[in-house]
């Protein structure tokens, strides 16, 4: 076994040590475990003899009247004993029973809890150096009245170990506070001269293992009057109601565990005491009472005591909350400005890249990232985009959580080991993960300086247990990798982001629905508008262009030159408006039009076009490279006129080359065929690439190439209608690439 499976297991067993049923108690006082019931004692601490001259065997099954003075009513004192109440409550004062070695009156504190009654019997003992305190009322009355002078929190924490020390006679008292980690830093101290200082340095989460830190929680005052005493066992060992070992975690005289006691020792302190920091329902720290000698401490130092820390407790969530208020207004207002921009762009991103600082403010960031499907944008300090884009990768493969949020990059992201070098930290947020939409917001490395009371690695001792360390002298060290940790607020305040975000893209979906419906509408009437136009102006536009020809046929000889030039004119343009028409016709017809799938064979398509075509290119040398082209589905009509346009216009513009070469080839892609028609002809900008496939869009006069504009516009509507793509790409004077795709499987009609 290695060491370090030996210290993690010896860790292990700290962790899971039953501290809340020792099975003893501190032997300053003693303990009965009563049937409430009918007040019968059915365990007792073993030191019980010296107080009652009783055996603690001997009491089993005793009534608790046979103990104590007759004067004692146990039931009348237990009515003052909240229901409620779990934590050891001062009943009243006892004396025992007549010929008990113990004559002194004794203090009573009782609890019901693990299905008993457990009382508890201390003498009142008040150290010497304290026995003038007199009334611990001003003194707590003044503590609490000057508590919200405190212009810090050190400033509060350090008036509250002064009072305590004052009140307590303790030898040092330190106050600190725990980390997300469960590191304790010591803020605010006060010791008498000799005592080492443990200001600002902090203590290990191991210090204090999980089960202790809950019991902490629970029960929030401890004492230890001697780290040396011998602890005193209950008999019997088990709780008769339970059949297991007394649950004692709120019992005043609960022995400790000798780990601890060990450590105490090691730190030179044979007398503490505990108060608990809780705020909001978790442990917030601890103020701890150390003495280098035995301390007794009697009840009523530590109920005032006791009061002090839920006063200190409750000024402490009070401004935590204040605090805590501010910070989430501060984050809305932050909000509230991302939304309004986000409301008045047309997307998301782009709302959030016009307000770069606030977007960074708003998480406390130095840089920030929008990711879209279409870019990556970046802002401020950040990684690479590469990396960026990697860890948007990693965060979508993880799938799990919506918000990720890590303040070392190093040891949270073992698959992109580049990104720490950029960054310490990161803040994500999932708008969409199916597109991969992030929000990503970075901190950058800060090294950090931890002044350790002693060295912090634990080690196991001679018989495999933890053994607490020796030294508690500042040990320092420096740690790598870690960013600011993103506080829990803005973490929520990410969530409450999203949700907006995701509210205005849902509304800016239901408005691009709205405008679609209407469009869709509109173009419906658009196309039932110019059917009808195109179909009512094809007859007049054959009557002009039929009598023009007449008329020069019959009245040719009468006209002047002039004349002859103009009837021709009108003959071209008539010929020219009837194409036109014609061609809107079939444009409209394109969108009413039901689909009729079948197989279509695009190798037999080009062959017959071309032969339709060879008037239009007769006498010119053009060099064709047809590919074997696969079947398609499809409307073999609309098919045609889609490759009859395309191959068209690759004969029209590549005229004056010489040789003339068109080029048509096919690639497969995953559910979907893509036709290409490539040319060496006159080209175009791609600046206008946008433009080619409108209505009515020209990028060549007409004196160069006729033309009515519509053939593109009809390719991308019988493409889209199959639900394809088209698109274009060329170079002036260096040819142009027509691609459209048809899926594999049939379109939806």
């Amino acid at each position: 076994m290695t060491a370090d499976s030996t210290l993690a297991q010896a860790v292990e067993r700290c962790a899971q040590e039953p501290i809340q049923v020792p099975g003893s108690v501190q032997p300053h006082g003693f303990l009965l475990v009563l049937d409430e019931t009918d007040l019968r004692v059915l365990q007792a601490s073993e030191n019980v003899e010296r107080w009652l001259g009783i055996p603690a065997r001997e009491l089993i099954g005793c009534h608790f009247t046979e103990l104590v003075s007759d004067t004692f009513d146990l039931r009348t004192h237990l009515t003052r004993l909240p229901v409620d109440e779990v934590f050891p409550f001062h009943i009243g004062d006892v004396c025992l029973r007549q010929g008990a070695p113990h004559t002194a009156p004794l203090h009573v504190l009782a609890h019901r809890h693990d299905q008993v009654l457990i009382t508890e019997f201390e003498p009142p003992r008040l150290p010497a150096d304290l026995a003038g305190q007199g009334d611990y009322y001003p003194l707590v009355r003044s503590f609490v009245s000057t508590l919200h002078l405190a212009g810090s929190l050190e400033e509060l924490l350090q008036q509250t170990v002064v009072q305590l020390k004052r009140i307590t006679g303790f030898g040092r008292v330190k106050a600190y506070r725990f980390d997300a980690d469960g590191n304790g830093q010591v803020l605010a101290e006060v010791a008498d001269p000799g005592y080492p200082s443990y200001l600002g340095l902090c203590f290990p989460a191991s210090d204090i293992p999980r089960q202790a830190r809950e019991l902490y929680r629970v029960n929030r005052i401890r004492v230890i009057e001697n780290a040396n005493y011998q602890p005193s066992p209950l008999l019997p060992a088990a709780n008769p109601r339970t059949g297991k070992a007394l649950d004692m975690s709120f019992a005043a005289l609960r022995s400790v565990s000798p780990v601890h006691l060990q450590y105490m020792r090691n730190m030179g302190t044979l007398a503490s005491m505990s108060l608990s920091i809780v705020v909001d329902g978790q442990l917030w720290g601890l103020v701890s009472c150390h003495n280098e000698q035995p301390r007794a401490v009697d009840l009523r130092t530590r109920t005032a005591c006791e009061l002090l820390a839920s006063v200190l407790s409750l000024q402490i969530e009070s401004r935590e909350s204040h605090a805590s208020t501010r910070k989430l207004l501060d984050l809305r207002q932050h909000i509230v400005r991302m939304i309004s921009s986000m409301a008045d762009h047309d997307s998301v991103s782009e709302g959030l890249r016009d307000l770069p600082e606030v977007l960074l403010a708003f998480a406390g960031a130095q840089g920030a990232a929008v990711i879209s499907a279409e870019r990556c944008d970046l802002i401020g300090q950040t990684p690479p985009a590469a990396q960026v884009t990697a860890l948007v990768h990693w965060l979508a493969q993880r799938g799990e959580e919506q918000v990720f949020h890590s303040d070392n990059l190093r040891r949270d992201i073992d698959d992109l080991p580049e990104l720490a070098s950029h960054a310490g930290g990161v803040l994500a947020v999932a708008i969409s993960q199916i597109h991969s939409h992030y929000l990503l917001w970075f901190r950058p490395e800060q090294v950090r300086t931890v002044n350790w009371a002693g060295q912090p690695s634990k080690q196991a001792g001679p018989q495999g247990d933890l053994a607490p360390r020796h030294s508690f002298e500042r040990w320092q060290e420096q740690l790598h990798g870690y960013c600011e940790p993103w506080d829990p607020l803005v973490v929520e305040g990410v969530q409450e982001l999203r949700t907006a975000v995701l509210g205005i893209v849902l509304r800016k979906a239901e408005e691009l629905a709205q405008l679609a419906n209407e469009l869709r509408r509109s173009n419906k009437e658009l196309e039932a508008f110019s059917y009808s136009v195109s179909h009512d102006l094809r007859a007049p536009l054959r009557h002009i262009a039929g009598y023009t020809e007449l008329l020069g046929e019959i009245e040719g000889q009468g006209l002047s030159e002039r004349g002859r030039r103009f009837l021709q004119h009108i003959g071209e343009a008539a010929h020219f408006a009837g194409s036109l028409v014609d061609n809107l016709l079939n444009f409209s017809q394109m969108g009413r039009s039901a689909l009729r799938l079948s197989d279509v064979d695009l190798n037999a398509l080009v062959e017959a076009i071309r032969s339709e075509l060879a008037p239009d290119y007769e006498g010119r040398e053009i060099v064709w490279d047809v590919a074997a082209l696969p079947k398609v589905i499809g409307d073999p009509a609309f098919i045609n006129l889609a490759l009859h346009n395309l191959l068209a216009n690759a004969i029209k513009y590549t005229r004056g080359r010489s040789p003339a070469r068109i080029q048509i080839s096919a690639v497969q892609h995953p559910g979907e065929t893509e036709i290409c028609i490539s040319d060496n002809g006159v080209g175009f900008d791609m600046a206008y690439a946008n433009k080619l496939f409108g209505v009515f869009q020209r990028l060549h006069r007409m004196e160069e190439f006729e033309g009515t504009g519509i053939g593109l516009a009809s390719v991308r509507r019988i493409i889209e209608r199959h639900d394809g793509r088209v698109w274009a790409s060329g170079q002036i004077d260096r040819g142009a690439s027509f691609h459209f795709t048809l899926p594999r499987q049939p379109a939806a009609t």
